[in-house]
């Protein structure tokens, strides 16, 4: 596939591929004739990858370090695996922050649908003024 075709596929920037070849995220692109990148199956396993991880929210630099290690062989198994289950905890507990936040907003949006809102501002301020709109 082309740089575009794969760009589009994965939902990337052509510039992003690029970049992910140049810091050694994905391994170098064969070339045509033409002096095209041409994506092949393996080319598109590691942007799916690096995309999934991404989209987890691993850093470049945790990413650039794992395909370091992936490409010195089994002898970093334990290493590649001690790095990913870091990043597997950390992952649980933004997952966990984003479950507490959405649980706080589904309570104040019943609280909004349900009218009880306006007393719950009204006993907060302990007057009859609702308080300011930004406030908790």
């Amino acid at each position: 596939m082309t740089i575009s075709e794969t760009a589009k596929k994965y939902d990337l920037t052509p510039d992003t591929l690029r970049y992910y070849e140049r810091i050694g995220l994905i391994p170098p692109v064969r070339r045509n004739a033409s002096g095209l990148r041409d994506y092949d199956q393996e080319a598109c396993r590691w942007v799916e990858f690096i995309k999934c991880m991404r989209s987890a929210g691993l850093p470049i630099e945790v990413l650039i370090e794992y395909v370091q290690l992936f490409r010195q062989g089994d002898a970093t198994v334990d290493a590649r695996l001690e790095l990913l289950t870091e990043q597997r905890r950390l992952l649980q507990e933004r997952i966990c922050a984003m479950q507490n936040t959405l649980a706080r907003l589904n309570y104040k949006i019943q609280l909004y649908e349900s009218g009880q809102m306006k007393q719950c501002e009204q006993r907060l301020t302990g007057s009859g003024e609702p308080e300011q709109p930004d406030t908790p």
